[in-house]
C-alpha cells in the first residue's frame, strides 16, 4: 500500500492535470511511479479512449443529437470529464474553452459547440500557432465573433480585434490600423450552410472560404505589406 505522502503528491497531480482520481486509481498510479504517470498524462497511449459513452447513451440517448438545446452537450462533455482516461487532454480542452470563450447562448448550435471541444482536445497540447489557425476556421468561433458578417465590402472588425487583443498580442502591441487590416485579411472566412433553424435545431456547420468575398487588396499589417490572407 502506498504511503500517505506519495498518495497526497499523486492526488495533487491528478487534481492539477485532470479532475481528481479515486483512491484505487491513486494507488495504481503511485505504484506506476510519478515520472511514468506524468509521461502517460502528456502522451497517453492511442488505445486509451477519451471516455466510454455506453453508460451516458443508456440514460441520455439524445446526448449526441445535433440541435440548439445546450443540455445534451453539457451532459456529453461533463461525462467525458468524469470518465476520460486522458484527463490532461480533457483539462486542456476546458482551459482553452475558457481562453477562447464561446457560448451556446449566442451560437445556439450545440453540435458545433461539441465539435469545438473536439478541436480543443486534438490541438490543445500542440503548437499554439496551429491551434489558433484551427480556432480561426472553427464555425462556432466564426459565428460567435461575427466573422460570418465580415465581407469584402463591409468589414466587421470583431474577430480581428479579439484575435489581436485577447488571443495573441495583447493591448498596446498593435494599432487600430492593424485591427482593420487583420479584419480585411479574414474577409471571406465564413460558415456554411447559412440556413435558418430546423424545427429541432440548426443544420451542422462547416468552415467555408469564399474567395469572391475576400478582400484581395494590398494590406499593411505590423509593418508587413502584401495581399495578406488570414
Amino acid at each position: 500500500m502506498a504511503n500517505k505522502e506519495d498518495l497526497a503528491q499523486m492526488a495533487h497531480l491528478m487534481r492539477r492535470a485532470g479532475f481528481g482520481a479515486t483512491r484505487e486509481e491513486l494507488e495504481r498510479r503511485v505504484a506506476q511511479g510519478y515520472a511514468a504517470t506524468v509521461e502517460e498524462l502528456i502522451n497517453p497511449p492511442e488505445e486509451m479512449p477519451a471516455g466510454n459513452m455506453a453508460l451516458l447513451l443508456r440514460y441520455m440517448p439524445g446526448c449526441l443529437l445535433p440541435g440548439g438545446v445546450p443540455q445534451p452537450g453539457q451532459y456529453n462533455w461533463m461525462y467525458n470529464m468524469i470518465t476520460t482516461q486522458r484527463p490532461l487532454e480533457e483539462k486542456m480542452a476546458l482551459f482553452w474553452h475558457q481562453v477562447f470563450a464561446t457560448g451556446n447562448s449566442k451560437v445556439d448550435n450545440c453540435d458545433q459547440m461539441l465539435q469545438q471541444i473536439v478541436m480543443f482536445r486534438q490541438h490543445g497540447m500542440a503548437n499554439y500557432r496551429d491551434m489558433l489557425l484551427e480556432v480561426s476556421r472553427n464555425p462556432a468561433m466564426i459565428y460567435w465573433l461575427d466573422n460570418n458578417e465580415n465581407h469584402r465590402d463591409a468589414v466587421n472588425e470583431n474577430w480581428g480585434r479579439e484575435l489581436l487583443e485577447l488571443f495573441s498580442m495583447g493591448v498596446s502591441n498593435y494599432t487600430e490600423v492593424d485591427v482593420r487590416e487583420a479584419s480585411r485579411a479574414f474577409t471571406g472566412w465564413t460558415i456554411a450552410p447559412k440556413l435558418p433553424r430546423q424545427p429541432f435545431g440548426r443544420f451542422p456547420w462547416a468552415f467555408e472560404y469564399l474567395g469572391e468575398d475576400h478582400d484581395d487588396g494590398e494590406k499593411t499589417f505590423l509593418g508587413h505589406t502584401g495581399n495578406l490572407n488570414g
